[in-house]
């Protein structure tokens, strides 16, 4: 199963997964264009895979402020878009929660993003995911450009929590 672009800005609404459910930001924090590829099955520990890119723009926001005089994507938001899928892999599971980042085992970064870079591409692979108490999904995951795993996030956790009412 795959998932356009603009499935993937209506994830940013928060309807797509019903109401309270899982969503992804919207606007500039929104770090994916397309999923090509989400399973159950597969991937290094067989039990689920998530494949999708981002298209690279030179005029994107966060190239003029980081750095002045020597832009590069920030790290941290190729981290935050691994989080962002790991919590669209568990809405795509039909858990029910909005997704929330927990944490991350080891980040390594080994390579960068430059306004030129075109696109680059993410592969999540799922280690497990726990239902009770708490509806959590860890997953191993990847920033790749130009076929080189340039950032390497181990046990990242994305918990799904439900809402409170209101």
């Amino acid at each position: 199963m795959q998932f356009s672009k603009s499935q993937i800005v209506a994830m940013g609404d928060g309807q797509f997964f019903g109401e309270g459910n899982a969503q992804l930001p919207n606007s500039e924090m929104l770090m994916i264009d397309e999923i090509s590829h989400i399973s159950r099955n597969g991937g290094n520990y067989e039990r689920g895979e998530l494949r999708a890119s981002l298209e690279i723009l030179s005029d994107h926001w966060f190239f003029p402020c980081h750095f002045r005089g020597d832009s590069v994507m920030p790290g941290c938001l190729g981290l935050d878009a691994l989080w962002q899928l790991l919590g669209v892999f568990l809405g795509w599971s039909g858990l029910p929660g909005r997704g929330r980042a927990l944490g991350v085992g080891k980040v390594k970064f080994s390579g960068q993003i430059f306004p030129d870079a075109g696109s680059i591409h993410y592969r999540l692979d799922i280690k497990r995911v726990v239902t009770r108490p708490l509806v959590m999904g860890v997953a191993d995951g990847q920033v790749i450009h130009q076929d080189k795993v340039i950032y390497q996030a181990d046990n990242l956790k994305v918990g799904l929590i439900q809402a409170a009412s209101k």
